[in-house]
């Protein structure tokens, strides 16, 4: 069996975060792995709190991980200090990591900034050109670019220039306000538009996470990172498609949406 790790923060809700990790990588069909970069207190409301780990406890996770059971794909979540940034790239450079997908948590999609301008600075200079894909959602795609996207052909520039910048692969992800659910991969081959079908479904938390770890998955099955990206997007529109509503807020999907087995009757 492939096995893929995610380094990310854990959301007591169970949507976001290492949990939505964990479940889109066992139904994506890899054994999943954690190493925890903080504690949160959330819900589909907000952030209640946060609790950081130590940069040398999160070494030790990871230190664990790779000398046992060595991960084919890697994810990396928000990681909000320049320490935990630093310490995830000492150590998947140590180990040769492959197929590493980063999601550049840095701005909403509302355009609040999540993260201090240390920490995107690092996250710049010591994990990007780590990647084998970064896949920021438009506001991130403007930081990473230093441009304004406001059409389709700004996106394909936007992820040019990051392209070109870390030496790796862009997914630019579209969003309800530019370009609905169509997304675009850029790498070495060019641009290459992955078209989706919006999804009436306001329960979207944890949609970047889950997307990002679905690639992952399927980059440790062995597939190309079209097919990977392209399997990544069936799998997030089924979640969303099965309209789970829980939660006062913005809840959850389904990542089990496709579960079929004897256990869960």
């Amino acid at each position: 069996m492939k096995t893929a790790l995610s380094i990310a923060g854990s959301d007591t809700s169970g949507g976001a975060g290492i949990q939505a990790d964990l479940k889109t990588m066992t139904m994506n069909g890899v054994f999943a792995m954690s190493a925890i970069t903080a504690l949160t207190a959330q819900n589909t409301t907000g952030v209640q709190g946060i609790f950081e780990v130590t940069p040398e406890f999160l070494g030790m996770q990871i230190d664990s991980v790779f000398t046992d059971i060595r991960p084919d794909a890697v994810k990396i979540g928000m990681v909000s200090s320049v320490n935990l940034i630093s310490v995830i790239a000492e150590k998947l450079t140590a180990y040769h990591a492959e197929n590493i997908v980063v999601d550049p948590v840095m701005v909403a999609t509302s355009g609040a900034k999540l993260i201090s301008e240390d920490a995107v600075s690092a996250l710049k200079e010591k994990l990007l050109p780590l990647a084998t894909v970064v896949t920021p959602n438009i506001p991130e795609a403007e930081v990473l670019a230093d441009m304004k996207i406001t059409s389709p052909a700004d996106m394909v520039t936007a992820a040019e220039i990051i392209s070109k910048a870390y030496h790796c692969a862009v997914l630019c992800k579209g969003g309800h306000s530019m370009n609905d659910a169509n997304d675009l991969l850029y790498d070495e081959k060019g641009a290459h538009w992955f078209r989706g079908k919006r999804i009436d479904n306001p329960n979207t938390h944890g949609t970047g996470c889950t997307l990002s770890s679905a690639i992952a998955a399927n980059l440790a099955k062995g597939n190309d990172l079209e097919t990977a990206v392209e399997r990544a997007k069936e799998y997030i529109s089924g979640a969303l498609a099965a309209m789970l509503d829980l939660g006062a807020g913005s809840g959850p999907m389904n990542h089990a949406f496709d579960l079929k087995e004897e256990y869960t009757k």
